[in-house]
């Protein structure tokens, strides 16, 4: 299951009143697991930067000018998340701001029935608990001490982790070195085969043993003074 992880950094809330995209960063994800392709761009918004947004992202407008335009870099965006599914926190903003910029170059906006929101997850596993992103990477132990400013890459790998964490761990990934194994009625046995799928053995007590075995109980209730809880239970049926 391919999945992409992002995070935008703009120039503040709203595209409709004269916002726009500065940085895009994306991981690619398989069944909740970084693949290690990335996707991160940064965007030249054509406008002055405000003072809030700096301070959030430390991205400045002399920095920003020299790269390329979001009608440049969309296409290598678009390719990158192909029709996988899109992770962010607080998606309802991150969405926004790429379908505004899509629909400003002519591109289809991308339906947000694609989008699943990380925030919406965390609230309701965690009702009434903070659940920043800075805030789930302590309970889930990521660490996010390069989290200086905010980047929309840095914070799409450390998203990624989360989400792994929100949908149940890091046992979703764990297989076993070696070649992928199918249960089958019967068949070889080498150990790049399929497995064999054999009815259990009996292991049955011998005589000996359960002779020991009950010499050991006596002993034990000689110790304790009174009856083992198994024998209580035979005794009071």
């Amino acid at each position: 299951m391919r999945e992409i992880v992002f995070d935008t950094e703009t120039t503040g809330f709203n595209p409709f009143s004269g916002d726009r995209l500065v940085e895009i960063g994306c991981v690619e994800v398989e069944n909740y697991l970084p693949t290690g392709r990335t996707f991160h761009q940064y965007i030249n918004p054509e406008r002055d930067m405000p003072e809030g947004a700096f301070r959030i992202h430390g991205l400045s407008a002399d920095y920003l000018k020299d790269f390329p335009v979001f009608s440049e870099i969309y296409p290598d965006f678009i390719d990158f998340v192909g029709e996988a599914k899109l992770i962010a926190h607080n998606a309802e903003f991150d969405m926004k701001f790429i379908n505004w910029e899509l629909s400003q170059v002519g591109h289809p906006e991308i339906p947000y029935s694609r989008a699943i929101d990380t925030l919406e997850i965390a609230r309701r596993k965690f009702p009434g608990a903070s659940n920043t992103l800075d805030a789930l990477c302590k309970r889930f132990s990521v660490n996010n001490t390069n989290r200086v400013k905010h980047g929309a890459l840095l914070d799409a790998e450390l998203l990624a982790e989360v989400y792994l964490e929100l949908k149940g761990g890091r046992q979703r990934g764990f297989v076993l070195s070696g070649p992928e194994k199918t249960t089958v009625a019967d068949g070889p046995t080498s150990g790049d085969g399929p497995s064999v799928c054999r009815p259990a053995r009996h292991h049955a007590a011998t005589e000996e043993e359960y002779t020991r075995h009950k010499a050991f109980i006596a002993e034990m209730e000689e110790i304790s003074g009174e009856a083992a809880l198994w024998n209580k239970a035979a005794a009071a049926n």
